[in-house]
């Protein structure tokens, strides 16, 4: 027999229950103030809305603006004319579109030692099949280079021969102002097999 009869009848022990309680009211206002003091002392020390660091400019193109251009680098508007113009075809970083335009980073066409060639193809265009980089491409490019001043387009070559992870000798406006005296009054383009005939 068991010893003790109410054993059998005890009522089994509860589970614990969670309830909700208030978060006292002090505790909310430390974490306010000790975020506001963060706030204000890294305001006070980490210079990003001081004057003295973005004073008189807007954005990262005006700051490239009042930089001087890298001693030994292209002129600073190649990038800017190259943007306008050539990389709507050539994309901003050179990669080229497939089967409609070559590559410029690591192209043959733009590592050449010399530049008589690489003149010619803004000047008046460039027609039918081409390969670069081992690809086939076959171009109707115009002569988008044509209305440059020689030192404008020596910039946007420079550029070209310069970026994309390419590097070889700047262009000179000189440079430009032989070849086009040579090119005359041509305005049909080229092809490539008339370049390669041509001296580098």
């Amino acid at each position: 027999m068991n010893a003790n009869p109410n054993n059998c009848c005890a009522a089994p022990e509860a589970e614990p229950t969670a309830t909700t309680a208030a978060m006292p009211i002090w505790l909310i206002a430390l974490m306010l103030v000790l975020l506001f003091l963060g706030a204000w002392a890294f305001d006070r020390r980490g210079g990003w809305f001081d004057p003295k660091v973005y004073g008189p400019y807007v954005s990262i193109p005006d700051v490239e603006r009042f930089h001087p251009p890298a001693a030994g680098g292209p002129p600073p508007q190649g990038r800017k004319l190259f943007e306008a113009n050539c990389a709507l075809c050539h994309n901003t970083d050179g990669s080229g579109k497939p089967g409609q335009a070559p590559p410029l980073a690591g192209s043959e066409w733009v590592l050449t030692a010399g530049v008589n060639r690489l003149i010619r193809i803004p000047q008046v265009g460039l027609s039918g099949p081409i390969q670069v980089k081992g690809q086939e491409y076959n171009l109707n490019m115009a002569g988008m280079g044509a209305p440059y001043s020689d030192e404008d387009l020596a910039a946007v070559l420079s550029y070209i021969r310069n970026s994309f992870g390419n590097k070889a000798a700047l262009v000179a406006p000189e440079q430009v102002k032989k070849v086009r005296a040579e090119i005359g009054s041509r305005s049909q383009p080229y092809t490539a097999d008339e370049l390669k005939s041509l001296p580098e």
